[in-house]
């Protein structure tokens, strides 16, 4: 059974595909079943490949903004301390150089502040240590709580005591021991949040390849949709309309009118040789009647066969029937006056729809269940009014619709000929939540980089043009961002600045990253000569249009001025 079984689904997928082989080469012999069902797989396998790159770009966002931020807190921090311990020092000094206990006061006051600072500063450094800095944050927090008691005792002796006192208890081997192993703590601890940060960087090139990805299944998906849309209007609603004007033709008596589409091989071309066979038969029973047959067994013969093409063309309607129900959209025909011709199970199943409503049913008994099911809540004359407009007005249509229970209905509107209307709608509820989500994580990771200490910069690697800054750029450049974007360093700066500043980008050019900051000494336009601290990135690589430099950029003039 399952050999027999897995030959007969073997045979099936060989006749398939040799169909679209004969469809590639120009002959249509696929069934309309065949292509709807064909494009809704296609559909189907690029939403799956798009639901997954979605939970894939969704997590690699999630750990890149975490990994961002663990970085970033951590480096303020390990600046912040940095300061704060060079700060007690030179409130120390302070105390050594006072001449009697009334001047150690200020500078005492000064060092037990600061040591609270510190304090405080490495407590908030805790939130931020993870599985690679531990260990280290272990010692160094102790070191640190014996640079507090240390400091401590170095107040007391000179307030108590005399500054001598403080001067002999400071000066020691263990209080340079301690300073020195506290400095080479701090610079581990940059090095492991640099590492983060550089991780949290290759994250982000991850993600942005999930983008492109995101959007290349976007484009297929719609591709497919439009392609779903081309193939029902081509070979269906086109189609049927024009079968239904020969019927018509035939039910008015005009039995010589062509029937089209007899060519076609699918279920179209089934139900127009039924049309023609109703034809001929309508036809025979008119030579009969002209003939005026004076018999009953003629006129039964005649009836008889009347019968017959008759159950053909309702067997080849029933078929047209089954394969409107096969679409994977809600459709709905209405006539010229907005009665039902015809619809589809997915349309009823989109509104809920009772099976008291079927064919010749009307548009408003339609909206009345809608209201009494809490689908719809306008003015039902006024609505349908604009819909009998749009069919008078014969103008194709699209548009999106919001159900009162949240869900989102795409609506294609298309007349028929002989003053009919086709409606084609598809719930694509979960396609509009997808964009809103991707639509709020950009939003979130612009207000991320726009709002971060430190000034990020970013230049077109091609023309070495700026492309972006954010607010803490502007402030150090002390320039708007209108005034700096799509300018080069030579524009901005001062020959010898901008010099320098092309040397950087030829240097990261070279090296690809540059992730370890290098001081450099810049003439601002705007403040004067500034000290700054900048690491830089590649983003993209030569040739691409994305090919950029992004500098992080720390202005420590004051910081150098306060330490002389």
């Amino acid at each position: 059974m399952d050999a027999a079984a897995l030959g007969s689904g073997l045979t099936a997928g060989t006749n398939l595909l040799k169909k679209f082989v004969r469809l590639a080469r120009g002959a249509d012999t696929l069934s309309v079943a065949e292509k709807v069902y064909s494009i809704a797989g296609f559909l189907a396998i690029v939403t799956t490949f798009l639901l997954v790159m979605s939970i894939q770009s969704v997590r690699l966002q999630t750990t890149y903004r975490h990994m961002h931020a663990s970085s970033a807190e951590a480096a303020i921090n390990v600046g912040r301390i940095n300061a704060l311990i060079y700060a007690i020092v030179m409130e120390s000094r302070g105390i050594y150089m006072s001449s009697d206990r009334g001047a150690v006061k200020p500078f005492a006051d000064g060092l037990v502040r600061r040591n609270r600072e510190l304090a405080d500063a490495v407590k908030r450094m805790e939130r931020t240590v993870g599985d690679d800095d531990a260990v280290l944050f272990t010692s160094f927090r102790q070191r640190i709580a014996q640079f507090i008691e240390f400091r401590q005792e170095l107040v007391r002796r000179g307030v108590e005591i005399s500054p001598a006192a403080a001067r002999e208890w400071g000066n020691n081997d263990a209080n340079r021991t301690l300073r020195s192993k506290l400095n080479g703590d701090l610079e581990t601890l940059e090095r492991i949040y640099g590492q983060r940060a550089s991780d949290a960087d290759a994250l982000a090139n991850e993600n942005r390849y999930a983008a492109a990805y995101l959007f290349v299944l976007g484009l297929a998906a719609l591709f497919l949709a439009g392609l779903n849309v081309v193939v029902m209007r081509s070979s269906v609603v086109g189609a049927l309309a024009e079968i239904t004007q020969a019927t018509d033709r035939i039910a008015t008596g005009d039995v010589k009118s062509e029937v089209p589409h007899l060519g076609r091989h699918d279920e179209i071309g089934h139900l127009a040789r039924a049309v023609q066979n109703f034809r001929d038969a309508v036809a025979r029973i008119f030579e009969l009647e002209e003939l005026e047959l004076g018999t009953a067994q003629a006129r039964d013969a005649a009836r008889t066969e009347r019968d017959k093409f008759n159950d053909k063309y309702q067997a080849k309607k029933w078929q047209m029937s089954a394969a409107i129900n096969s679409m994977p959209q809600g459709l709905i025909m209405l006539d010229g006056k907005a009665n039902v011709v015809a619809m589809n199970g997915n349309y009823r199943q989109i509104y809920n729809l009772p099976e008291t409503i079927q064919a010749g049913s009307t548009l408003e008994e339609i909206l009345q269940h809608r209201v009494t099911s809490g689908l719809f809540s306008g003015d039902v004359a006024k609505f349908l009014a604009a819909i009998v407009d749009r069919i008078a007005k014969r103008e194709p249509a699209v548009q999106e619709l919001t159900l009162n229970d949240g869900r989102v209905i795409r609506i294609y509107e298309r007349p028929m000929d002989g003053g009919g209307w086709v409606s084609v709608q598809e719930d694509v509820t979960e396609q509009r939540q997808r964009e809103r989500i991707l639509e709020r994580m950009e939003r979130f990771l612009a207000t991320i980089i726009e709002n971060v200490a430190e000034g990020i910069i970013a230049k077109d690697a091609r023309n070495l043009r700026y492309v972006f800054v954010n607010k803490a750029a502007e402030k150090m450049i002390g320039m708007s961002r209108g005034e700096i974007i799509g300018k080069t360093a030579r524009e901005l700066f001062s020959a010898e600045s901008a010099e320098l500043i092309e040397r950087r980008d030829r240097q990261l050019l070279a090296q690809k990253q540059q992730l370890e900051p290098i001081v450099d000494t810049i003439g601002n336009p705007a403040r004067g000569r500034r000290v700054i601290s900048a690491r830089r990135v590649q983003i993209g690589g030569a040739g691409e249009e994305s090919h950029m430099f992004v500098t992080m950029v720390e202005d420590r003039t004051e910081k150098i001025v306060a330490a002389a």
